[in-house]
C-alpha cells in the first residue's frame, strides 16, 4: 500500500494543534527522505504539502497575573511548584531548570556546563557554558528542597530523575483559571521582559538568559559581568516578589 500526498494532507488536518501537525510533517518527511536515500522508496509524499501558518508567541504574564499564578503554583506538588517558581525568578530555560544539579551551584551561582553529560546534564541550548546568580527568593526555594543533599538533581522526580510534566502543570493551571495558555517558557519570557522594563537593557537580558548574540563583540568583549548580573537578578526578583505580595 503506497502513501500519497493526499494521505499526508489528511494526516495534517486530523492533528488539532497546528505546531504539532507541522512537527509531525517534518518527522514523516525526514523518514521518506532517508528512504529515498536508501532506495527503499522512490518519492517523498510530504513534498509540496503546506505547513500550518503559525505566529510567534509573545506571551508574558501581566503584573496582575503574577500573584494569581504564584498562588496557583502552590496547589501543585512540591517539586513542580519549586521548579516553576525558579524559572520565573531566574529566567532560565525550563529544560535547564528541570535538570539543575546541586553540584553546579557554588556560592549562590548556578554554573551550567555548555557540553552535555549523558544521563546527568543536557548541556545548554547554544553549547556555551553559562553562569547566573540565583537571587535571594530562588535560593530560599532551593534550601527547602535541599534535604542535606550535596549532589544530584535539585528538582528530582519520583524516579530520581529530573522534573517532568512542567508543561502539563501549566496547562492544568490555565484550564482551572480559565485564561489564555501560558507555558513554562512564558515564565522565562516574563523574567526577560522585567529585565528590560527595569532599564537594564537588552544586552543584560541576553547575558542573563544566555542568548548568543554573535558578531565582533563576542570576540573582543571579555569583561566579567558578574557584579552586573547579580544586581540584575536581585532587582528583577525583588520586583516580581513585590508584585506577588502586593507591595
Amino acid at each position: 500500500m503506497s502513501i500519497t500526498r493526499g494521505d499526508i494532507k489528511q494526516m495534517m488536518t486530523s492533528i488539532e494543534a497546528p505546531i504539532v501537525a507541522n512537527q509531525t510533517l517534518a518527522a514523516v518527511s525526514a523518514v521518506f527522505s532517508w528512504g529515498m536515500k536508501e532506495e527503499i522508496v522512490t518519492a517523498n509524499p510530504c513534498k509540496l504539502v503546506a505547513r500550518n501558518p503559525t505566529r510567534s508567541r509573545e506571551r508574558v504574564l501581566s503584573e496582575s497575573e503574577l500573584p494569581t499564578f504564584w498562588k496557583a503554583f502552590d496547589a501543585l506538588d512540591a517539586v513542580t511548584v519549586a521548579a516553576l517558581k525558579t524559572i520565573l525568578l531566574t529566567g532560565q530555560r525550563p529544560g535547564e531548570v528541570a535538570h539543575m544539579r546541586r553540584e553546579h551551584i557554588k556560592d549562590g551561582w548556578w554554573e551550567m556546563p555548555g557540553a552535555p553529560v549523558p544521563g546527568i546534564w543536557p548541556g545548554t541550548k547554544n553549547g556555551k557554558s553559562h553562569g547566573v546568580w540565583l537571587p535571594t527568593p530562588a535560593q530560599a526555594i532551593l534550601v527547602e528542597l535541599a534535604m542535606g543533599k550535596a549532589a544530584g538533581f535539585v528538582f528530582s522526580g519520583s524516579g530520581g530523575g529530573p522534573a517532568r510534566g512542567l508543561d502539563a502543570a501549566m496547562r492544568a493551571i490555565c484550564a482551572k483559571l480559565g485564561i489564555e495558555r501560558v507555558t513554562p517558557h512564558d515564565l522565562r519570557r516574563t523574567h526577560g521582559t522585567k529585565i528590560t522594563g527595569l532599564g537594564f537593557g537588552r544586552a543584560a537580558m541576553n547575558r542573563v538568559q544566555n542568548h548568543h548574540e554573535g558578531g565582533i563583540g563576542d570576540v573582543y568583549d571579555r569583561h566579567d559581568y558578574s557584579a552586573e548580573t547579580k544586581q540584575v537578578m536581585e532587582a528583577v526578583a525583588a520586583k516580581i516578589m513585590a508584585l506577588i505580595e502586593g507591595r
